[in-house]
C-alpha cells in the first residue's frame, strides 16, 4: 500500500493546535493520508513537547506522528507572511486557541478565507466561539463537569470521579473535530466554498450524554437518577463491575436475555436467570449474590471460564495487560517507533480498518522545525531568503 492510495491523500492541513485534542485529531487525519504541517512556536514548540531533560515527551510522541514541523515566530511580520503563503496551498486549518487569538494575529477565518475561499477552518475551544464562557480557560475535567458527564461518573454513594481517559478532550475535541472537518471538506470539494467549524468540547461532551438524557426523561421525573443508579452504571444486576478473589474485577454487560442466560449457565446459577433486570430489594439481593459468586474465584480463573462463553463478561485489564492481550495484538493496535532523539516509543495505531487501506507511519513525530527548509522552499523562498529568516529567528 502506497501513501497515494490512502483515503485523504492530497489533502493538506495546517495544525496550530497543542496538547491533546487538536493534535490527536490531525494525527488521525495524517494516518489517513493527509499532509499535516504542524505549526510550532520557534522557542520550545508545542507546549506538550519538552521535558526537563530536553528530550521529547511521551505525550507529544503519542499524538504527533505523520506530521511535518514548521517552527515559526508569529510575532514577526515575516512569520505571518509564511503562514499566509501556506494557507493558499492547504485545504484545512486547525487551531485550539481562545476565541479571538488568531484574529489578533491576522490569521482569523475572515482574513484567511479571503486568501483561500475553499479553506475549512476548525477552531477547537472549551466552550465555543460564543456564549458566556467563550473567554474562559479550562481542561477536560471542567468540560466534563459542565456537561453533566462528571456528575454521573463514579460509584453510588461516592464522589464524582473522572473517567480513565479524557472524554471531553478526545470524544469532544479530537473526534468531533475530525468528523466535522471531513464533512466540511466534502462540501468544499463539491461547492468550492469552505466553512468555519466551531467545536466546543463542552457541547460535544454533552452530546455524548444520550443514555443519561434517555433515562432521565423515561424514569427520572425530570432529574437524573443518582450517580451509580442509572441502568448502565450500577442499577442492574446483569450490568456492572464485580470484584474477584484476588482484588481484581470482572465487567458484566449481559443486558440481553441470551447473554444473561449464557452467563448464568456458565456459572451454574440457573436461579439467577430471572433476576438480571431485577430492581429494588430483589435487585440488590441479586447483585449481592453475583458479587459473592465472582468473589469466589481469581481473575485468571474467571477469564479462562468466561472466554469460552458468549455472555458479555470480560476481565477488567490494566493498560500494560491490554498491550499484550491477544485481541490487541491480533488487531495490530500497538505501533513502535523512534523519537526525534532516536529512542523507541509506543503508540496506538489508527483504530479503524478499511478495505484498500493499510495503516502505516510514514513519518515519526518530528523534531522542532525539522521540515522548515523543505517547506519554505516549496513556497518559493530561495536559499538566501531562508538563511535570512534563520538569522532573524523567524523560521
Amino acid at each position: 500500500m502506497t501513501k497515494e492510495t490512502k483515503p485523504l491523500s492530497g489533502i493538506r492541513i495546517l495544525d496550530f493546535s497543542q496538547y491533546l485534542p487538536g493534535p490527536l485529531c490531525t494525527q488521525h487525519l495524517g494516518d489517513l493520508g493527509a499532509d499535516v504541517i504542524k505549526i510550532e512556536n520557534r522557542k520550545g514548540g508545542d507546549l506538550s513537547r519538552p521535558t526537563p531533560d530536553g528530550s521529547t515527551s511521551q505525550m507529544f510522541l503519542k499524538v504527533n506522528r505523520n506530521k511535518r514541523s514548521l517552527a515559526v515566530d508569529l510575532r514577526q511580520p515575516e512569520g505571518i507572511d509564511i503562514i499566509r503563503r501556506l494557507v493558499k496551498e492547504v485545504d484545512v486549518l486547525v487551531e485550539g486557541f481562545r476565541p479571538g487569538v488568531m484574529d489578533k494575529l491576522g490569521l482569523g477565518y475572515g482574513a484567511l478565507s479571503a486568501l483561500n475561499p475553499r479553506l475549512v477552518y476548525c477552531a477547537i475551544t472549551g466552550y465555543g466561539q460564543d456564549g458566556p464562557f467563550r473567554e474562559f480557560g479550562g481542561h477536560d475535567i471542567n468540560y466534563q463537569s459542565l456537561s453533566g458527564v462528571l456528575e454521573q461518573s463514579g460509584a453510588a454513594g461516592g464522589p464524582p470521579a473522572p473517567g480513565g481517559f479524557q472524554i471531553a478532550d478526545i470524544a469532544g475535541g479530537s473526534l468531533t473535530s475530525a468528523m466535522s472537518i471531513l464533512a466540511a471538506l466534502v462540501d468544499a470539494q463539491r461547492s468550492g466554498q469552505g466553512r468555519f467549524v466551531d467545536v466546543s468540547m463542552t457541547d460535544a461532551a454533552l452530546a455524548c450524554m444520550v443514555m443519561g438524557l434517555s433515562t432521565m426523561d423515561s424514569f427520572g421525573n425530570g432529574r437524573p437518577l443518582p450517580r451509580g443508579e442509572d441502568y448502565t452504571n450500577g442499577r442492574l444486576p446483569c450490568y456492572g463491575v464485580y470484584e474477584t478473589a484476588d482484588g481484581r474485577h470482572v465487567a458484566l454487560g449481559a443486558l440481553e436475555p441470551q447473554f444473561w442466560q449464557a452467563f448464568c449457565t456458565a456459572v451454574a446459577r440457573p436461579d439467577l436467570m430471572a433476576k438480571g433486570w431485577a430492581l429494588g430489594a430483589e435487585g440488590e439481593t441479586a447483585k449481592a449474590e453475583i458479587a459473592a459468586l465472582i468473589k469466589d474465584r481469581s481473575l485468571q480463573a474467571w477469564s479462562e471460564l468466561l472466554f469460552t462463553v458468549d455472555g458479555c463478561a470480560t476481565p477488567v485489564l490494566r493498560l500494560d495487560e491490554v498491550l499484550e492481550h491477544p485481541l490487541t495484538r491480533a488487531r495490530g493496535m500497538v505501533h513502535e517507533g523512534l523519537s526525534p532523539e532516536g529512542k523507541p516509543y509506543r503508540q496506538f495505531a489508527f483504530p479503524a480498518k478499511m478495505s484498500g487501506y493499510q495503516f502505516s507511519v510514514d513519518r515519526n513525530p518530528p523534531a522542532l522545525g525539522e521540515h522548515n527548509d523543505e517547506l519554505l522552499k516549496s513556497l518559493g523562498y530561495g536559499d538566501e531568503e531562508i538563511a535570512a529568516l534563520h538569522s532573524r529567528n523567524v523560521a
